[in-house]
């Protein structure tokens, strides 16, 4: 067992040596066993964004947590190293944050997903656990076979859990259960120093909420234990359609005030038909609006709120009369409010309709400059009217989201970052994602980098007290800006990177005192 060991150790070293030599003599796959590295793979260098592509050096693709565990706890015990490790699941981020520029790719996908599935009783919750690279998909089919599911969900389903859990997971059920972190009960972590720690509210409980929201900072999540709840049999999925900003904000926050009844909501703008069609896609109904989106050399913008109640085929509760009750409430434009029966699990994936159209048309696999933040209820109007002005409707491509969702559902342990409350203590904040796409065909690198300039401009104005906005899915170029960002949690965000990661290993999107910065 000793031998076995000291081999390990003497092939890793191997590797060390040839990660640090200025020649780039690794040409194919090398065999260290007990762990085996590619030199690449098709997905190490790529991921949704499709800004940056950053080769790494060697790409593991582990079939355990031992692996993991193996190969950092040799890259922090050496006093020479300055090799960087990053985690890829479903390859989901924007600006390259699971790259790693000469370093090493851990492809978590290749670890077995293992979806266990318990039955909660009077006394105890029902869960299930998972593999951080599986899919929130196969956990969705996988408990839906016991008529389970997760309570917190993302609108694209196709994400692998750790990756997830290390940002956030937000969508329409946000409001009601929290982020997809605020459903966990129990992680298993590799920390940067390659320890093995499974962790909790109750143990360990210092890793566990710094890798939550942690963007892979402090370990890499290898199971998470997901809290579950019975999954319903229907969902009754409204939309309702706006012309004024004031009132599509009002009625949203009358949503998500009665969360007894209701379940999910989102809202977006509409700049013009093309963000219309693209947000229409999913919806399995016929959607009659009409309305103009400029007259008179001006642009109009509409808006759109959806919706969802969880039908459980109760004798004793009248879904169709519940929404009937709501949309009483509701100030919409007459005419303009549709509804429509699909399944859970059909409403659930909704997204992946939109991507098999993409997909057809060859236009999934583009770059998405996106640009996704948290705003204050107080300057959320604001920030409407900067990205207006920063923005032009007519070639705009995509679909902007902007819902809400309440701050007391996210907790105060976790490493994700909220704008401040404020001293009026607002409860409220606003999900703003600009999500565009840019089609090389009509979009030259030129324009891509437009797109990306507006939007750091766009990200900056927002963060100034003013609006006072944070970014969700970060991505900043200068440690000043990342101590902007973390701001009275920036000395515990150090803290625990000493604690788990202190030399530097996981993570390179932060810049560190000591870190050069990258280029834009």
């Amino acid at each position: 067992m000793e031998f076995a060991l000291f081999c390990t150790i003497v092939d890793i070293l191997l590797l060390l040596l040839a990660l640090c030599s200025p020649c780039k003599f690794i040409q194919s796959p090398m065999d260290f066993r007990p762990l085996s590295f590619l030199q690449s793979t098709n997905t190490s260098s790529l991921d949704f964004g499709r800004i940056k592509f950053n080769s790494p050096a060697a790409v593991l693709r582990p079939q355990s947590p031992k692996e993991i565990s193996l190969l950092l706890s040799f890259l922090s015990a050496s006093s020479y190293s300055k090799v960087t490790v990053a985690a890829r699941g479903a390859g989901h981020s924007i600006n390259g944050q699971a790259q790693a520029l000469d370093g090493i790719v851990i492809e978590t996908d290749s670890l077995p997903s293992n979806i266990s599935i318990h039955k909660g009783t009077e006394f105890s919750p029902s869960y299930a656990d998972v593999s951080g690279g599986a899919l929130w998909i196969e956990l969705l089919e996988e408990g839906l076979k016991f008529g389970l599911a997760p309570r917190s969900w993302t609108d694209y389903l196709y994400l692998s859990i750790g990756g997830t859990l290390s940002n956030g997971g937000i969508s329409g059920q946000t409001f009601k259960y929290g982020p997809q972190i605020s459903n966990v009960l129990q992680l298993d972590v590799v920390t940067g120093k390659g320890d093995q720690v499974t962790c909790s509210p109750t143990e360990n409980s210092e890793l566990f909420y710094a890798v939550l929201g942690g963007l892979g900072q402090f370990g890499i999540i290898t199971r998470a234990r997901i809290l579950l709840q019975d999954a319903p049999h229907k969902v009754k999925w409204v939309r309702a359609f706006y012309d004024d900003f004031n009132t599509f904000i009002e009625d949203q926050e009358l949503l998500v005030a009665m969360p007894n009844v209701v379940d999910y909501v989102e809202g977006f703008m509409l700049l013009n038909e093309q963000s219309l069609h693209s947000s229409s896609l999913a919806f399995p109904s016929h959607l009659e609006f009409n309305r103009e989106f400029y007259s008179k050399s001006s642009y109009n913008v509409y808006f759109c709120i959806e919706f969802a109640i969880h039908d459980y085929q109760a004798k004793s509760t009248n879904v169709k009369q519940v929404v009937s009750e709501i949309s009483m409430k509701m100030s919409y434009l007459p005419s303009h409010f549709y509804s429509v029966e699909v399944s859970y699990f059909d409403f659930l994936n909704r997204v992946r309709g939109e991507e098999v159209h993409l997909r057809s048309r060859g236009l999934w696999e583009v770059p998405h400059p996106w640009l996704n933040m948290f705003v204050p209820k107080s300057g959320i109007k604001d920030f409407k009217d900067l990205l207006l002005d920063n923005i032009s409707p007519s070639d705009f491509e995509g679909l902007v989201l902007m819902y809400p969702i309440l701050r007391d559902k996210w907790g105060t342990n976790s490493s994700a970052v909220l704008p401040d409350a404020g001293e009026a203590g607002e409860e409220v904040v606003y999900t703003v994602g600009v999500l565009r796409s840019a089609n090389p065909a009509t979009c030259s690198a030129q324009c891509l980098n437009d797109i990306l300039l507006c939007h750091r401009r766009v990200a900056q104005a927002a963060s100034s007290p003013r609006i006072g906005a944070k970014q969700y899915l970060p991505h900043h170029l200068s440690q000043s800006h990342w101590q902007h960002h973390f701001g009275r949690r920036w000395d515990q965000f150090m803290a625990r990177k000493a604690q788990f990661d202190p030399r530097h290993i996981l993570g390179q999107g932060i810049i560190l005192p000591g870190i050069k910065a990258p280029r834009p």
